[in-house]
């Protein structure tokens, strides 16, 4: 392209960008934010497919509160009680979207006359006592309403509240704020609310709140380090402008498409302001050193095309392929967010490429990089450390050996473990409401089980039958941890002990058919006919065991599963039934299991391709192996200090491994790309080592430093898996530099064969 027809270019370039860019700039109102955490269920999955049907036939496992309210005095005050009554009522007739209330205030014990199959009932509290001894007593008698509506120690009790399915954001919001407003009236000593409508909206409020902060750091910080890297208001500019245009153009689109931010995508300003600013640094960098020498604006940006403009290429396509292998985590929000920035990547690299060119002729060139010397700094420095690594390679590969090894066996170390809530520091309040609850009320992590009869002569209400039920509940509540909340036996007990007068020694199945006959026909003539299609379906052949456990962890959940099953085994139950753990926290805790195997997966493919990069680039094996050890030993680092400091292997961690190889390789292509380049001019290898080692370094620190800087920022997310994305992200990052700088020139020097000149 001549310099003519050049200028053309930049004029329709320059009015075509601004055209898209505000056209985007419209685009970023539309954006909505979007925490559904059944989209962190395992996709194309048969347990998933299982659950969701499940959910037809009884509802939503998972759509609840429990609004815990403690009293220092006890629970068993008749000031306290009425208020907790009154609340009742308020919660049950005023607040929206509230499908049912019941706490120690509204619910009854049954009880069923000798002679009569009627069931009568009578209040838990009377209300018009001042004294509660015989109802405390009659309550901690009662096994199911311990550590379901009262706390063992008294001093709190608890409200269960059903509210509509899957809420929106605006109707949970309603809720919450409604259940706010109406218990403050109370001045309760404290309230402690959990469930997933709470957290759903702590999280959407977090995630608009990290979004904002992440822009503003971002901004910063892109401020600060090109000012550092180019002492001028034009480096600060001219890169501003593409770095800024690539964010407006990613979120635009995200608008554009209806694609809605989720919780990892709230770190999308910061990690392309970093990749932008990677790309930028480079060309302008080459750019200034072009100028620096007298070259004409338009030569200068020819040489920057065409020296940079490719190694930039590479080190885009080898970042987007770190993100894009995240595809392979079967975890829909994890793929977006691997989808989205590795296009934001690649998106990244078109601007740079094209507009950054047009802003170097556009804009006058700084006057700074006449001065002489300025680079002298950076050339002594790293010709120094140069001779240093070339002097001692036997050294440098030993030093790396130990590291090695030693990371090798901190991976040892490393357990594969997550939390319902463990994205947020113990310090934040709905955790610890959440804690409170998993203390002193069996937990806020559903626990749901079904049981499916495979004999068709067999019915529920059969003596044999409910024992075997009772089994696994008696195991489920004694051995596993779990409060049972929902279940056959659990209702056949309560009537077997209404049936005789309440006496909790008759809290248990009864053994003969004449009870059990008596107690269904109790159940009917209640009216909880409909009741019993909560806990089994409509063939009456599935039952469905429904309660809560304390979260555990995942590994621990694991645990207790497999040792669930030994003891349906030990006692022969699957020869009769098909017994299935499913429910909501189960197929979360079940991603954990597709970790391990999503990685290697989407590790190996982005090795593979990058390694194909480089094989068409040098045509050689060699070069191949040597390139990609220096970007696999940092995974290996980041692997056992991550095993070493206690750190699980989860969501948010897992995908540290391929995010970081796509960044870390970015060096490697620069330095590779240059050297490349001496090699072709007939230097000989050591003389072509030495160039790219000067010419490049700069570049490499800079951006790395950018780079970990950038990072390092998201150690202030509120959210702990991105804090733990940004610090474990920046050390990979910063050892992929120093063994760039060392191992990589040493391999080269060993391993790579001298080139023939021409």
């Amino acid at each position: 392209m001549t310099e003519k027809k050049f200028k053309i270019y930049t004029k329709v370039g320059i009015i075509a960008f601004i055209i898209c860019s505000v056209f985007f700039a419209f685009q970023v109102n539309k954006v909505g934010f979007d925490y559904d955490f059944e989209k962190f269920f395992p996709d194309d999955d048969i347990e998933t497919e299982y659950f969701l049907k499940h959910r037809e036939k009884f509802k939503s496992d998972n759509d609840f509160l429990l609004i815990a309210i403690e009293n220092e005095k006890g629970i068993f005050d008749s000031t306290f009680l009425n208020k907790i009554n009154l609340f009742t009522k308020i919660l049950d007739s005023t607040v929206p979207h509230v499908k049912q209330v019941q706490s120690i205030t509204n619910s009854k014990e049954i009880f069923i006359h000798p002679g009569s199959s009627r069931p009568k009932s009578i209040p838990y509290i009377n209300l018009n006592k001042s004294s509660f001894k015989k109802d405390s007593i009659r309550i901690f008698k009662s096994k199911e309403l311990i550590n379901t509506f009262v706390a063992e120690d008294a001093k709190s009790t608890c409200i269960f509240l059903k509210h509509d399915d899957f809420l929106s954001k605006e109707k949970s919001d309603e809720l919450v704020s409604s259940i706010n407003e109406s218990y403050k009236q109370f001045n309760f000593d404290k309230v402690r609310v959990a469930g997933r409508t709470i957290g759903q909206q702590y999280y959407l409020n977090m995630m608009y709140y990290e979004l904002l902060f992440s822009i503003v750091l971002s901004a910063v910080l892109v401020i600060i380090f090109l000012f550092i890297a180019f002492r001028s208001g034009w480096g600060i500019i001219v890169p501003k402008i593409i770095i800024v245009a690539t964010l407006l153009w990613l979120i635009g689109s995200l608008g554009l498409l209806d694609v809605p931010i989720n919780v990892l995508l709230t770190t999308i300003p910061l990690i392309m302001f970093i990749v932008a600013m990677s790309d930028v640094i480079h060309l302008v960098s080459r750019y200034l050193d072009a100028i620096r020498v007298g070259a004409s604006k338009y030569e200068a940006i020819k040489i920057t095309v065409k020296e940079v403009g490719i190694a930039t290429l590479l080190t885009s396509v080898t970042t987007a392929i770190g993100f894009f292998s995240l595809y392979f985590v079967k975890v829909q929000p994890i793929q977006v967010f691997g989808l989205v920035i590795g296009a934001g990547v690649l998106l990244a690299f078109v601007l740079s490429i094209l507009i950054l060119p047009i802003l170097f002729y556009f804009f006058p060139t700084p006057k700074y990089v006449e001065r002489k010397n300025t680079g002298e700094f950076w050339k002594k420095k790293l010709a120094k450390w140069f001779i240093l690594v070339l002097k001692a390679p036997k050294k440098t590969i030993t030093i790396t050996l130990i590291i090695i090894g030693t990371c090798v066996i901190g991976i040892s170390f490393i357990e594969t473990n997550n939390y319902m809530m463990d994205d947020l520091d113990d310090s934040v309040s709905i955790k610890q409401d959440f804690n409170y609850l998993d203390d002193h009320y069996g937990g806020i992590r559903p626990l749901e089980i079904v049981v499916e009869l495979k004999d068709s002569n067999d019915q529920w209400f059969d003596i044999n039958v409910l024992n075997d039920i009772n089994k696994i509940e008696d195991y489920l509540s004694n051995e596993y941890g779990a409060t049972i909340k929902l279940s056959i036996c659990q209702i056949t007990k309560v009537l077997n002990r209404a049936s005789h007068s309440g006496n909790p020694e008759y809290f248990k199945i009864p053994q003969s058919k004449r009870e059990i006959k008596k107690i269904k026909r109790a159940l009917k003539m209640a009216g909880r006919g409909d009741f019993i299609y909560s806990i089994m379906d409509s063939s009456e052949k599935i039952l469905r065991i429904n309660g809560n456990i304390p979260d555990a962890g995942n590994m621990n959940i694991s645990k207790r599963n497999a040792e669930f099953n030994k003891f349906i085994k030990k006692e022969n139950l699957q020869s009769k039934y098909n017994i299935i753990v499913t429910g909501s926290a189960h197929l979360l805790d079940k991603n954990m299991k597709y970790l391990s195997t999503s990685l290697i997966i989407g590790l190996c493919i982005s090795i593979g391709i990058v390694s194909l990069i480089m094989g068409v680039i040098f045509k050689s094996l060699k070069m191949v192996v040597i390139s990609i050890i220096p970007n696999l030993i940092p995974l290996i680092i980041i692997g056992g200090m991550m095993g070493y400091m206690g750190v699980d292997l989860k969501i948010s961690t897992a995908i540290i491994f391929t995010i970081a190889f796509g960044i870390a390789v970015d060096d490697t292509i620069h330095f590779l790309g240059k050297f490349k380049i001496e090699l072709l001019k007939g230097r000989s290898k050591l003389y072509a080592l030495k160039r790219a080692y000067i010419t490049t370094g700069k570049a490499m620190i800079i951006t790395t430093l950018v780079l970990c800087s950038g990072f390092l920022l998201l150690l202030f997310s509120n959210f702990t898996g991105t804090a733990y994305l940004g610090g474990l992200l920046s050390i990979t990052l910063f050892a992929a530099l120093i063994l760039d700088l060392t191992i990589l020139p040493v391999l080269i020097l060993l391993f790579f064969p001298e080139q023939n000149k021409k």
